[in-house]
């Protein structure tokens, strides 16, 4: 997976490209957390991902409890049917806020 980073009006936008899985979960913690500390609106762009595994899930879940706990607002785009499905079938639709 790899991940590109930009800031743009306050806005930190994360590219994320490939598959989120047990082993670029890390990578994903390692670019996500610090992040939620630089900007006070951070998306996650996922037009370029193809698979989330459960360890992936984890991240997302850390991830949005973070940004709660900071006030910070985290944001999911271009998310794929296929991803989406994953989504909706584990309840994270309810828990991240997808555009």
């Amino acid at each position: 997976m790899t991940i590109g980073k930009t800031i743009e009006n306050g806005t930190l936008t994360l590219t994320l490209e490939g598959k989120i899985s047990v082993n670029t979960s890390p990578q994903l913690q390692e670019a996500l957390i610090p992040a939620l500390d630089e900007a006070g609106s951070v998306i996650l762009d996922f037009s370029n991902i193809t698979f989330v595994a459960s360890a992936g899930l984890r991240v997302l879940l850390i991830g949005q409890e973070t940004a709660n706990e900071k006030g910070v607002s985290l944001t999911l785009r271009g998310v794929s049917d296929e991803v989406m499905e994953v989504f909706e079938m584990t309840g994270f639709t309810d828990i991240l806020t997808i555009v």
